[in-house]
């Protein structure tokens, strides 16, 4: 992404990450015997990536900060695969790339969740969208 791509950059926040993943499961395709086997590896690794965070939901802060630091290398490696995952499967929409993006800001990653939203379906000229 070029570096003059506006991005959204927070301080690491795991409970508000963990609001997110949850949103990003409530998001995926529900029945499983309509879908491919795309859709269901993409649910699989949406509820994986809720599981992760779940734990810090009712946190007011961060675990201690080596937990943190591997929580949040996970969590990201995980919104990585869910975006592979969502362009395969083709299953990508504005507000599911919206929530991509929202993922990667509260893992202290703006930037990069600024360009992988756009992957995962976010509508460029949202209004959501950093300016």
């Amino acid at each position: 992404m070029p570096e003059r791509t506006p991005f959204f950059q927070v301080a690491l926040n795991l409970p508000h990450a963990g609001r997110v993943a949850r949103r990003i499961l409530l998001l995926m395709p529900e029945s499983t015997d309509t879908r491919g086997a795309e859709s269901v590896a993409l649910s699989v690794t949406a509820a994986k990536l809720e599981v992760l965070l779940a734990p810090y939901l009712e946190l007011e802060d961060n675990p201690p900060a080596v937990i943190a630091s591997r929580v949040r290398t996970e969590a990201a490696a995980l919104g990585r695969k869910l975006v592979d995952q969502i362009e395969t499967a083709r299953a990508g929409h504005d507000r599911l790339g919206q929530c991509v993006r929202n993922l990667f800001e509260c893992l202290e990653m703006g930037r990069e969740g600024a360009g992988i939203s756009l992957r995962a379906g976010e509508d460029p000229r949202s209004f959501q969208r950093p300016r």
